[in-house]
């Protein structure tokens, strides 16, 4: 019975620090989601009609930093397809200056 109870809390052990690494690979930017050929020139909701425009021409859906203004390149655009023009928080992994996209919501 022993041998079983640390086999459970050594499982457990495992689980809570593969959650936790899993966790801190994730990073959050706050910023507007425009698009690849514009940039932070539409970052704004006045941009959100050039965003959509510059999309269906081939461009990509991008986010500009509320920081600094980086544009954050997206390797799965769809993602933001509900949000051109927003101030979100875009939940993900990072990869250079690429994200993946998990979770978007609107920021405050």
């Amino acid at each position: 019975m022993r041998k079983l109870f640390l086999l459970l809390v050594a499982g457990a052990m495992v689980v809570s620090i593969a959650s936790a690494s899993f966790a801190a690979d994730s990073e959050t930017v706050k910023g507007v989601v425009s698009n690849s050929k514009c940039g932070a020139k539409d970052a704004s909701a006045d941009g959100a009609a050039c965003t959509k425009k510059c999309i269906k021409a081939g461009a990509s859906a991008v986010i500009v930093t509320d920081t600094d203004q980086k544009v954050v390149m997206v390797d799965n655009p769809d993602s933001l397809k509900d949000h051109y023009g927003h101030h979100v928080a875009v939940t993900g992994k990072m990869d250079g200056d690429k994200m993946h996209v998990d979770t978007v919501a609107m920021a405050k």
